[in-house]
């Protein structure tokens, strides 16, 4: 089990590297964040599929063709968390060798965002000082973290939900 899940969750991370790389080093400030975000969250989408082909390579392979719920369950977790962290700890080198420009960056985003909307100045001063406290929150290093992984860990615990559900197999198929 070890080698499938660093095999399918090292792919998984892989892709999400190729993200930063490809548009956050590649566009630069070029990209619109709106974009970049979607963008963003699709490659995060492909790093999941890995997560689907791993628990069905283990359950075909490794496992004769057979697998619980439950053992689907934890080899799609462990894929996702490898994956996961891959991206973490690939963002936090972004962001610190970009002298963590992303975060004034976002605040100015969502600051322009309100003010093209025609929001109230009560609700763009509101905003706003709820940005610069996220912004003071996000210097420390766990915290930046533990938002990094909230990115990416939702989406492939539902990835290892469904997977489990759909990959379980009491008995070998039969050809």
């Amino acid at each position: 089990m070890k080698r499938n899940v660093l095999v399918y969750g090292g792919i998984g991370g892989l892709i999400t590297i190729a993200w930063v790389f490809v548009a956050m080093i590649g566009f630069g400030h070029e990209l619109d964040m709106t974009l970049g975000m979607v963008l963003g969250y699709a490659s995060m989408l492909i790093a999941n599929i890995f997560l689907v082909i791993g628990v069905k390579n283990y359950r075909d392979k490794y496992n004769g063709g057979v697998i619980t719920f439950g053992k689907a369950l934890k080899v799609g977790l462990l894929i996702t968390l490898l994956a996961s962290s891959i991206y973490v700890v690939n963002w936090l080198i972004y962001d610190y060798a970009t002298g963590s420009r992303f975060i004034g960056e976002y605040i100015e985003c969502t600051h322009n965002q309100l003010v093209a909307s025609g929001a109230s100045a009560a609700v763009i001063a509101k905003n706003d000082a709820e940005m610069q406290e996220f912004a003071v929150m996000y210097q420390n290093p766990l915290f930046k973290a533990a938002m990094t992984y909230m990115e990416i860990l939702p989406m492939g615990i539902l990835f290892a939900l469904i997977t489990a559900i759909a990959m379980r197999r009491k008995v070998p198929k039969t050809n």
